[in-house]
């Protein structure tokens, strides 16, 4: 069963509401989706409490739906303090949109992720750096390949850098549009085409599937 912890709504930049994209990614056989849309200090409270009320789709439906933020283009040395604002608002799963090659992301921002206690998840690193690799395996942060066209294009040497650091690895979608759902077959296969085995392709499942459970 299919976990994706990076998805978006209208809220911020996706097509969908939150109960039109749980029930498509039901069809698709996902067991949980996080809601993480972009966020910074303008709009924090507003996205968590959104992505909160989305959870009564649990009750209805054979998902499990985590509240979350993306913490998108933020000042480097704002992400620490909005990380931990947003787990005090409540968001289950904090993602960072990391230093991808395809935006002018602000230099630090990986690093300053990776060394937060409070964010789960640096999206779409880029070409991060070995130190800042080995400093999300010290803070457990995990590190995404993403099937996202565009931020995909470093898959590879993501998952290199992670494989030989020793980082978790999860595969998120970065879900804008009902098109961008995929099947467990198309995650291992991208897992797989960013240089990963198959064995090692199927942990980065399991890795979703521990930060789920982590989630009380």
């Amino acid at each position: 069963m299919l976990i994706d912890l990076h998805t978006h709504t209208i809220f911020s930049d996706g097509e969908l509401i939150p109960s039109e994209l749980a029930r498509r990614a039901v069809i698709h056989g996902y067991e949980a989706i996080a809601i993480t849309d972009h966020a910074d200090y303008t709009n924090l409270e507003q996205l968590i409490e959104a992505a909160k009320k989305a959870k009564y789709l649990e009750n209805e439906w054979d998902i499990r739906v985590l509240a979350g933020v993306e913490l998108t283009h933020v000042p480097p040395r704002k992400i620490a303090p909005l990380a931990k604002k947003a787990k005090e608002l409540g968001a289950e799963i904090v993602v960072v949109h990391g230093e991808t090659i395809s935006e002018p992301v602000a230099s630090g921002t990986n690093a300053a992720s990776v060394a937060c206690d409070y964010v789960d998840i640096l999206a779409h690193p880029g070409l991060i750096s070995q130190e800042d690799v080995q400093t999300a395996v010290e803070n457990n942060v995990y590190l995404e390949i993403t099937t996202r066209n565009r931020h995909n294009i470093t898959n590879g040497h993501v998952a290199r850098l992670a494989l030989e650091i020793g980082a978790t690895l999860v595969v998120n979608t970065d879900t804008h549009t009902p098109e961008n759902l995929i099947t467990d077959e198309s995650a291992l296969k991208i897992a797989m085409g960013a240089g990963l085995t198959k064995s090692r392709a199927i942990e980065t499942f399991k890795a979703s599937e521990k930060k789920v459970a982590e989630i009380v």
